[in-house]
């Protein structure tokens, strides 16, 4: 494991994330606390993401980082986690990951349902499965567009994305998982820098 810790140092960028303070996200999305027991204090966000990877349980980073993501930022990271290692994953969380990405390229409701539709028709709630919910669960509606709408709850594209990470990373070799689950919370940061 690097550790050196991320996003940290003189000349920091200004950075993409939904709250700035770590404790904001807790206080705007309280469902979090599910997914991440630890408590932030007055931390900055990548300050907590580095004080969740040296904890006992590491896994709350990756929790975090769902949350902390705006919604597309969030997709596209889990997107890119999953392509690490596509040993890990078959053809259908390919085709998962695929509509996903079409989303993030172009947000629009065509492409939202079509990765939407996808996942709800999946027998198997796979790692790719969950990263096109997260795409499917990010505005819009829930239901197809000839019934009123229902707005998903603005925590379910994150608990998505966790989802999808997090059994991919139970896929990885139990000693590599350390290693990968580092990166992808250093990708999280590298993601959110502006360019």
């Amino acid at each position: 494991m690097n550790d050196a810790p991320i996003g940290t140092g003189a000349g920091e960028k200004r950075r993409n994330l939904r709250f700035d303070k770590a404790s904001d996200l807790f206080l705007n999305i309280p469902e979090i606390s599910e997914d991440v027991t630890a408590t932030p204090g007055d931390q900055d966000t990548v300050t907590f993401i580095n004080t969740l990877l040296a904890s006992p349980t590491p896994e709350e980073a990756i929790s975090f980082c769902a949350y902390v993501l705006p919604r597309r930022f969030s997709v596209w990271w889990a997107h890119e986690c999953l392509r690490q290692d596509e040993t890990l994953l078959d053809s259908a969380d390919l085709q998962m990951l695929e509509l996903a990405a079409q989303w993030v390229a172009n947000p629009d409701e065509e492409n939202r349902y079509a990765a939407l539709d996808a996942a709800m028709e999946s027998a198997a709630k796979t790692p790719g499965v969950w990263v096109a919910f997260g795409a499917g669960w990010s505005g819009g509606s829930m239901v197809g567009p000839d019934m009123p709408p229902v707005p998903p709850p603005p925590h379910l594209t994150a608990r998505a994305v966790n989802a999808g990470v997090l059994s991919l990373l139970a896929r990885v070799d139990v000693n590599q998982r350390e290693q990968q689950l580092d990166r992808f919370a250093r990708m999280a940061i590298k993601l959110s820098e502006d360019s």
